[in-house]
């Protein structure tokens, strides 16, 4: 069985080798699921300016995206997965469609979705998930401020997530899986947690 790998980007914040980003890294090589992480040009552009400009819409980062997956497909013909932290898991999701179509990639993984922006519970970010039928996993904290627990299983009309998309909730996690004390959980088995549900979510795509 070939070894997975995961083409992980980073958040609208965060670069590539943000903790978040080095410690899921981590737990997934643990796992035998290779990650493949990249930086958007606005991103990497911080390194070398050291200037925080915010980060484009997510729509102008799709055809970088696309970029990434056709380098990928060219390095090795290993299973694919694409996706990302917050943002980055969006833009994976605006594209996860036709790289499936195309027989690119085999599944979407998006690790803390921004189903809305915070505070802003009416503003959905799921239109364009609804004909999703690649395989897709999201795993999420159970309260995001991007998505809790409850405001995602009590989604309004129109707005219903497909069969296809499954999800993994994180026990009291924030949108960094973060838990708060006295609850029961740790960060660092919150994490574990995750990257158990992506390593079996990657498996399960072989069988």
């Amino acid at each position: 069985m070939a070894t997975p790998r995961f083409l992980f980007a980073h958040g609208a914040g965060a670069p590539m080798d943000s903790p978040f980003m080095a410690q899921m890294v981590a737990q997934l090589a643990a796992r035998d699921i290779d990650c493949l992480r990249f930086e958007f040009p606005y991103m990497a552009a911080r390194r070398t300016t050291g200037v925080k400009r915010p980060a484009p819409k997510a729509e102008t980062l799709i055809d970088i995206f696309r970029d990434e997956i056709a380098k990928a497909r060219t390095a090795s013909a290993a299973p694919l997965l694409i996706g990302g932290k917050s943002m980055g898991g969006r833009v994976a999701s605006m594209i996860a469609q036709e790289a499936y179509n195309a027989g690119a990639i085999v599944g979407l993984v998006c690790l803390g979705y921004p189903f809305h922006p915070p505070n802003q519970p009416q503003t959905w970010r799921t239109t364009h998930l609804a004909p999703l039928s690649c395989p897709t996993l999201i795993v999420q904290g159970e309260r995001d401020p991007f998505g809790s627990r409850r405001e995602v299983e009590t989604l309004p009309v129109g707005q219903t997530l497909p069969a296809s998309i499954r999800i993994a909730w994180i026990g009291d996690g924030d949108h960094d899986f973060g838990p708060r004390g006295g609850q029961g959980f740790t960060r660092k088995g919150n994490l574990a947690t995750a990257a158990d549900a992506v390593a079996a979510f990657a498996r399960s795509l072989q069988a």
